[in-house]
């Protein structure tokens, strides 16, 4: 048994990963007949001398290879693993093993289950295609748009649980494509609705992500001067259980999110690349970052920025207590 498992979504192909384990015998004695290997070390000699051993006590052999396929990529600039040498380089200089690598694959017992894992991967990657004909290859691309939409449908329904259209939407854009943060809000959404249908009000009241549009709402009104908006929602959020140190902390980061994409646009990098760039997995705070970074210029910005800096240090020094020295900084900025 050859399988390929690549691509992005980490949590699909991890998923996919243990359905595999789970046709393959008890998972005790599987365990003991476990080898994993990192493929930017590990020689061919080592890897099939591993594959073609017969299992001990247990039904399979279990070999798992984890980058093997970069290894054998010429990447972008930037991009996850990369041969500087170029493309093909690496086959090339190991040529007089690797280059057996699927004439040895076919000799494998089938006591042994060989799983190549990779992230992001070119498609005309030079070992991959050669392996291709001899395995079961499974892209996981990034789920986005109506796809996204469904896995979480589907999952809810996994949970044995209902949600509204309204909530799908909300979460897919607050979340993102990041289904590791999705799943367990979802977890937790299904814990919290016990039963009944998952609507918008639930996804306020629980996700992590939908606090965080809030402070985005109330960096707007700072920005802008406009204390009536900025104070009431500060005292929302404190009551709904946030620290003040932990609300100066996040709408630091929105500050800085905001200096920074700004930056990166300015300088001609697209929306991907800016998403990319600040390792951002929501496109909600993507999009909302390079939306207020156009509306304000860098020097109010930076003067924001130094203001929240300033009220931050007057805590550590005890010079306020956090709660009034939020009050204070709403009051400073729109005086």
């Amino acid at each position: 048994m050859f399988y390929i498992l690549f691509g992005p979504d980490e949590f699909s192909l991890r998923e996919e990963l243990e359905r595999i384990k789970d046709g393959l015998g008890d998972r005790e004695s599987l365990a003991s007949n476990t080898t994993t290997f990192e493929g930017k070390q590990v020689s061919l000699n080592q890897l099939m001398d591993a594959c073609i051993a017969l299992p001990f006590l247990g039904s399979h052999r279990l070999i798992i290879v984890e980058g093997l396929l970069a290894r054998f990529s010429n990447f972008s600039k930037g991009a996850k693993y990369a041969d500087e040498a170029g493309e093909g380089q690496a086959l090339r200089r190991d040529k007089g093993e690797w280059g057996e690598f699927e004439k040895r694959v076919g000799n494998m017992p089938p006591s042994t289950a060989l799983i190549l894992i990779d992230g992001q991967i070119k498609k005309g990657n030079a070992l991959l295609k050669r392996l291709a004909p001899l395995a079961s290859v499974k892209e996981f691309p990034l789920l986005k748009g109506a796809a996204l939409g469904e896995w979480i449908r589907g999952r809810v329904k996994e949970g044995n649980g209902t949600i509204s259209p309204e909530a799908v939407r909300m979460l897919a854009s607050l979340v993102g494509e990041n289904l590791w943060v999705l799943a367990s809000e979802l977890e937790k959404l299904l814990l919290y609705t016990m039963g009944r249908r998952i609507d918008e009000g639930d996804v306020k009241e629980v996700v992590s992500y939908a606090r965080e549009a809030n402070v985005f709402t109330m960096v707007d009104a700072l920005i802008e001067g406009r204390a009536a908006r900025a104070a009431p929602l500060l005292h929302q959020l404190l009551q709904e259980g946030d620290t003040a140190p932990y609300l100066l902390v996040m709408i630091t980061r929105q500050l800085r999110l905001l200096v920074q994409s700004k930056e990166l646009s300015l300088q001609g990098f697209s929306p991907a690349e800016v998403k990319a760039r600040l390792a951002l997995t929501s496109d909600y705070v993507l999009n909302k970052a390079l939306e207020q970074g156009r509306r304000y210029s860098m020097e109010r910005l930076e003067q924001v920025y130094r203001k929240l800096l300033e009220t931050d240090l007057s805590i550590k020094r005890g010079l306020w207590k956090s709660e009034l020295a939020l009050d204070l900084l709403v009051a400073d900025l729109c005086a």
